[in-house]
């Protein structure tokens, strides 16, 4: 494919914040941020070979280093940098392992309607198979496509593209370890171009000014007790979202404190530690989804745990009450 004449190329924003892509080897320390964006960069030819690019460095976060205050400053950052019409999109590096929970983050909250379009890498430039030089490169690509436009914040790693309501970390340190479990990626980026299979992406936004990060994520698993949820709600939790078994399913010893947690106008989302299908008020037995549904628990449907988790914040941080939740997460979309 030949550039494009300099009057025709696209100017792409890519926002550099930390992540592997950026790490270097400290000896007798690990692997930590060190290179800037202007850095990163230079070590990958062609970058601007067809776009533009205006750098700005963000921050040098490792992904769990990510707050959800912080999603919201970079929310802000990119609608600020993307409202005067001078970028086709933007490019946003972040650490793999928050990567999920960030870019649905600015799904939900981002105005502009301009691919924006996260990627990472799960090798540092010191390693031999750096993937970081593809996916900035793929990255680029896709949000200068006009076949990406309307598919709301996209992540692009391993030549793939995923919808931010969907994709999913499932691999420790494969290359490929990004995924859309339920209905695989919406396309990909070879050597000619980006090729968009599905646009079919249920899509929402939530507009807010603040974010409630009280709320607290509990893990149900053989032999729980309600532990964890009443030690939650003793320290203040605002919502919980209770990563249940199968279809939303706990062990009976954890019924009582959501039930509490009901008394006390705390929000209870259960999600499930399935990988794929969907959660339920299902079975009736104590602990079962339909007691869990009669005690006021939520369910989020095939959402991940992690990702209602930041819905529920952004839910609350914009004030909505009990019926606006339960609506958010279980009508039909």
């Amino acid at each position: 494919m030949e550039p494009k004449r300099p009057s025709e190329r696209p100017s792409v924003l890519i926002v550099f914040t930390g992540g592997t892509i950026s790490m270097r080897v400290v000896p007798g320390r690990g692997v930590v941020p060190a290179r800037s964006g202007a850095e990163i960069l230079a070590l990958v030819p062609g970058a601007s070979r067809h776009a533009d690019l205006h750098v700005e460095d963000f921050d040098r976060l490792p992904g769990p280093h990510w707050t959800p205050g912080r999603m919201l400053e970079l929310s802000r950052f990119l609608d600020e940098r993307l409202a005067g019409g001078q970028y086709a999109g933007a490019v946003v590096t972040h650490g793999t392992d928050t990567l999920e929970e960030t870019v649905y983050f600015l799904d939900l909250t981002l105005a502009a309607d301009l691919p924006v379009v996260v990627t990472g890498a799960m090798r540092t430039p010191d390693d031999p198979t750096w993937d970081g030089p593809a996916n900035l490169l793929n990255a680029i690509g896709c949000a200068t496509a006009r076949a990406a436009r309307g598919l709301g914040v996209l992540a692009v790693l391993n030549e793939e593209i995923h919808a931010a309501r969907e994709v999913v970390k499932m691999h420790t340190e494969a290359l490929g370890a990004f995924a859309s479990p339920h209905s695989g990626p919406l396309g990909v980026v070879d050597l000619d171009g980006v090729h968009v299979q599905r646009t079919s992406v249920r899509r929402e936004r939530i507009a807010v000014e603040r974010v409630d990060a009280r709320v607290d994520l509990v893990v149900a698993a053989a032999g729980v007790d309600g532990a964890g949820l009443r030690a939650a709600l003793d320290a203040g939790a605002h919502g919980i979202v209770l990563q249940g078994l199968g279809r939303g399913n706990v062990p009976p010893g954890m019924l009582a404190e959501v039930r509490r947690a009901a008394r006390e106008g705390v929000p209870v989302v259960v999600a499930s530690r399935c990988p794929l299908g969907r959660t339920a008020p299902v079975y009736g037995y104590e602990g079962g989804g339909v007691t869990l549904r009669e005690a006021g628990a939520v369910f989020a449907g095939d959402l991940s745990a992690p990702k209602a988790r930041i819905k529920l914040m952004l839910l609350l941080g914009a004030g909505a009450d009990a019926a606006r939740i339960r609506e958010a997460f279980e009508e039909p979309e």
